[in-house]
């Protein structure tokens, strides 16, 4: 069948654009490549979230001459548990890299990545709504107040937030809402991340400009209230959780929440790939999900620029990413429930005190947990 495009894209976030860019960059017909998006240019690249990315993604950005201007580096990863035994701690001289990874804004990513394919000529629909995709000897998309369009593979990269996702095969609530804003602090340790594991969820704190970019996990009960508290008293809060290690928090931004859960292993059909959020929506603890989908994208302009039918790029992807999906879904699986399981004096909670400290002293042991988060499982 003669399709309009050999590719589409839906979604235009920075997994979406980054597999546009990167097959461009391996030699893609411009031409062939369609890219859709529900929103306008403006309104993605006035995102104001922070990103944080690892080391291993600011490789892929570069290569595509992607990698925004601003940013803040993360040199050290202080891993804890409020009132329990362990913790941790990652340092970047310890793998002989200049950073661990990086904090951006959403909307500088997703600016650089649009300009970088601004002259390539691939065909750039937005805004616009997808209605259906149809399967067909190829695949037919039906779009909102737009004449529809057909791809020989469409690759579904938007996949939206947790709460407002079809359930997929591996589907779990956790039970946990999570708080973002920005802080600043009195002390502030430069360049240093913190994950700190408290009885209701992980709370992280990642630096950013002149402050931290705050993820506090907490019972939808709890974030609640804590979001109808003034600043005062959220900071008061938040210094409770988190301990006095950078001082007394001085102010915060306006706060957003978002519910959590892990919504992932869909099955891929035979004109259809999803990558990133589409394909597994994670836990935010370990900031994970943004470097898995751009992993995926990686993977998949590779498969798709090397002349493979369609049937086998669909298998090949779905046999290469294997491995490294399963372990960081996993791996983000079991830190977002047992460290902050509520049986404070379990004995699976002291196993787990010591193995945060056993992880400390045992090189090879935080070397492997490193180069998970920084570069995935790689094939």
């Amino acid at each position: 069948m003669q399709t309009d495009f050999d590719i589409a894209i839906c979604g235009a976030g920075p997994v979406g654009l980054g597999l546009a860019a990167m097959l461009i960059h391996r030699g893609m017909r411009a031409q062939g490549v369609a890219l859709i998006d529900a929103k306008t240019a403006e309104q993605s690249t006035r995102d104001p979230r922070s990103i944080a990315l690892s080391w291993g993604s600011r490789q892929l950005l570069e290569q595509l001459h992607a990698w925004p201007a601003s940013f803040t580096s993360i040199e050290q990863i202080h891993v804890s548990r409020r009132g329990r035994f362990g913790r941790t701690l990652i340092d970047k001289n310890n793998y002989g890299l200049p950073a661990l990874g990086y904090v951006l804004r959403y909307g500088a990513i997703v600016s650089k990545l649009t300009a970088s394919l601004e002259h390539s000529g691939i065909h750039i629909l937005r805004p616009a709504s997808i209605v259906d995709i149809a399967e067909h000897n190829g695949a037919h998309i039906t779009l909102q107040d737009r004449p529809s369009i057909t791809a020989n593979l469409v690759i579904q990269a938007e996949g939206g937030l947790f709460a407002d996702q079809q359930p997929k095969q591996l589907h779990r609530m956790y039970e946990q809402t999570a708080i973002v804003a920005h802080v600043h602090a009195d002390m502030p340790i430069a360049h240093r991340a913190f994950e700190r594991f408290c009885d209701e969820g992980p709370l992280a704190l990642l630096p950013q400009e002149d402050g931290y970019a705050l993820v506090w996990c907490v019972h939808p009960d709890t974030a609640r209230r804590l979001l109808a508290l003034d600043d005062k008293k959220f900071l008061a809060e938040l210094s409770d959780a988190f301990g006095g290690r950078l001082g007394n928090f001085t102010n915060v931004s306006a706060r957003n929440a978002f519910p959590l859960g892990l919504n992932a292993q869909p099955s891929d059909k035979s004109r259809v790939i999803a990558i990133g959020n589409a394909s597994q929506t994670l836990h935010p603890v370990a900031g994970q999900g943004l470097n898995l989908g751009l992993r995926d994208a990686s993977v998949l302009a590779r498969l798709l620029t090397s002349g493979l039918a369609t049937a086998e790029v669909v298998a090949q992807f779905a046999q290469s990413r294997k491995d490294d999906r399963n372990l960081t879904i996993h791996l983000t699986d079991i830190m977002a429930r047992i460290f902050t399981s509520r049986h404070r004096d379990s004995p699976t909670q002291t196993l787990l005190g010591l193995s945060l400290g056993l992880v400390d002293g045992f090189a090879p042991g935080k070397k492997m947990l490193a180069d998970q988060m920084m570069f995935g499982h790689r094939t």
